[in-house]
């Protein structure tokens, strides 16, 4: 499955697009499965209809765990690092791991979890997370993640739309100096989801909790009735493996789902091929479980490669803002993917806390959650990889499963700012507005899909319509992925930024209309908008703009944006919480009621000299008087 050369890239790159089946299907014969399939693709895009390995059996833990457990039975396959620096971490073999996930996966099944049923998991990033994910995996339950950050109502919109039968939660979680309140957020979520009929809950702060009887239960306790024994449900390629929610264009969060047997066999190539993976390295995905990032490549890429995973519970800068370095030195990690935010905000602290760690480990760096700044990349490269480390700026999404474009360690030429080339199996286009493809390099247009591969998503949960008009009608017969992107001269890609409404802040997307429908149900609010601008830090900040019933003035302004703040916090999370709030009387819309957008975020930007032509506003002289209160 490794590629070793630039040569062997593109002999492999060209016959993924020359024989995809074949390719694909090689690929997969490395994996384990209980029946092979009869036929590798089918597909359309104007449905959509995708499936892959049809009529192939298998289970993804016993690929994850089970196969390892005779070479790699005492190898470290989880390494977990705990917020505070002065706590016991916790070392998990693969024979560990597997006992773990076999036990919670009897404690699911004890409380009435059967296949095809959905779990929701709201926990911290403990090792507990990974199993309740792989245990449900291993059942043929279908887990659905929430990030621990997300509020109660974010938490019941997602309960609700996937109809989950059981919450998998914590009492509560360590976040730098921060204690989380998980179970009460859960308590809250629950009180509007008559689906849910158990509450699983694992000790982590002892913070106190409420616990209903008959409902909720405890997780250690739970665990003290069952044994390790729980052979693997026999699962179709195509059977659902988890839902996880994006947020879209339109205020209500997208399930996308991802099936068995392709995502398994992307994710691993990934996961081997990006970051040029070999046995007996150290890997440390600064992501969170709760986004597609962790899913991809703390849990299931690495542990099918037979990898040892760190995850960690904390933040860069707790205690200080050498944590990072502190766990790549104290548990020799050779490979370190993270995102720009965090290289951003640990860059405005000096080099002090770099300069007194050793990092001779590290062999690969990656990037991830948004474009890399060459500001960013050059101190990536200077002072954690010692210009030594290959960077691999990966390009990809919760949509597509695994990475879609990026260099290959140590493979690839880089070029800082550029994602570089496709992987193998994928093909990129770019298209103008009407769908026409822009051929040749030194070109930039919309970035579009034209071929499908194994880990992209089959549907959006309960909504396949949303699913088609999405990602599929925009452009007929390719794939949108809503980003824009340049081809140079080289033919490497560089994404520029999301041409839909969906900002991209600190790595996550959050549609502005989720916010704008957060922020409106404060009382007093009329109409809001929002916008992304540049952020020093996050890549993007959040600008709403907000019309309220009576215009606050002198000390009410900065109260009214607290209370707005804490109202998007409470129905969304702190997340989304805006940058930068502007109360104005009106909003720059045509005259058919549409909100100019480009207006708005030129203003945010700063650039007031060219906002094109107001004439055919409804008012064009709310343009003069947003631009005069612009903060």
């Amino acid at each position: 499955m490794r590629i070793r050369t630039f040569d062997e890239y593109q002999t492999a790159y060209q016959k993924s697009v020359d024989d995809p089946e074949e390719f694909w299907a090689e690929i997969a014969q490395n994996f384990q499965w209980r029946k092979p399939w009869t036929k590798t693709l089918q597909w359309n895009f104007s449905e959509p209809n995708i499936k892959w390995f049809i009529g192939g059996k298998l289970n993804i833990t016993e690929n994850c765990l089970d196969r390892h457990l005779i070479e790699r039975g005492d190898q470290p396959a989880i390494i977990w690092e705990p917020n505070d620096p002065n706590e016991a971490g916790v070392t998990l073999t693969y024979r560990m791991l597997h006992d773990q996930v076999c036990r919670f996966a009897n404690v699911l099944k004890r409380n009435g979890v059967v296949k095809g049923d959905r779990v929701c998991i709201y926990m911290p990033m403990v090792p507990e997370l990974a199993i309740a994910v792989l245990a449900c995996a291993r059942i043929g339950a279908v887990h659905s993640v929430v990030f621990g950050g997300f509020s109660a109502q974010s938490i019941a919109d997602r309960i609700n739309d996937a109809q989950c039968k059981v919450v998998v939660t914590a009492d509560g979680s360590y976040r730098g100096n921060k204690e989380i309140p998980l179970k009460s957020t859960v308590d809250d979520a629950l009180i509007g989801c008559p689906s849910v009929q158990k509450v699983i809950v694992m000790t982590r702060t002892r913070t106190p909790v409420s616990m209903l009887k008959g409902r909720d239960i405890w997780w250690e306790q739970e665990l003290k009735q069952v044994t390790a024994d729980c052979p693997a449900e026999e699962m179709d390629a195509e059977d659902m493996l988890f839902i996880l929610y994006t947020s879209g264009s339109t205020g209500k969060p997208k399930g996308v789902v991802h099936t068995c047997g392709g995502y398994m066999v992307y994710a691993t190539y990934t996961f081997q091929n990006v970051f040029q993976y070999e046995p007996g390295q150290v890997f440390f995905c600064t992501a969170d479980i709760g986004w597609i990032t962790g899913h991809s490549y703390i849990v299931y890429g690495p542990l099918a490669s037979g990898a040892t995973s760190v995850i960690f519970e904390g933040v860069p800068t707790y205690p200080d803002c050498g944590r990072f370095w502190d766990i790549t030195d104290k548990h020799n990690v050779n490979i370190l993917y993270t995102a720009p935010t965090a290289i951003r905000s640990l860059m405005g602290f000096g080099l002090d806390k770099v300069e007194n760690h050793d990092l001779s480990s590290l062999q690969v760096l990656g990037s991830v959650g948004e474009p890399i700044n060459e500001e960013a990349w050059h101190w990536y490269d200077d002072n954690i990889g010692k210009n030594r480390c290959p960077i691999v700026d990966t390009w990809w999404q919760t949509e597509t499963g695994g990475i879609l474009i990026s260099p290959l360690a140590g493979i690839t030429k880089t070029k800082p700012t550029f994602a570089t080339l496709p992987l193998p199996g994928v093909q990129p286009i770019l298209v103008d507005e009407n769908g026409k493809e822009i051929e040749g390099n030194g070109v930039s247009g919309n970035l579009c899909m034209k071929f499908p591969w194994p880990g992209i998503l089959r549907t959006t949960y309960g909504d396949h319509e949303r699913c088609r008009q999405t990602y599929f009608a925009t452009y007929p017969g390719l794939y949108f992925t809503g980003d824009g992107c340049l081809r140079d001269e080289d033919g490497y890609y560089r994404i520029t930024g999301r041409v839909d409404d969906v900002l991209n802040v600190s790595g996550h997307r959050i549609g502005t209309a989720e916010v704008e429908n957060a922020i409106n149900m404060h009382t007093g609010v009329v109409e809001s908008a929002v916008v992304g601008y540049p952020h020093d830090i996050k890549g993007q900040g959040i600008y709403a703009y907000v019309i309220t019933d009576q215009q606050p003035d002198g000390h009410d302004v900065e109260l009214t944006k607290r209370d707005i703040l804490a109202t998007v916090t409470r129905v969304i999370g702190p997340i989304a919480k805006p940058d930068k709030i502007q109360f104005v009387t009106g909003l720059p819309k045509t005259r058919s009621g549409k909100i100019m957008r480009r207006i708005l975020r030129k203003i945010a930007e700063g650039d007031t000299s060219n906002l094109g032509d107001t004439s055919t506003l409804l008012d064009p002289a709310v343009v003069d008087e947003i631009k005069a209160g612009a903060t």
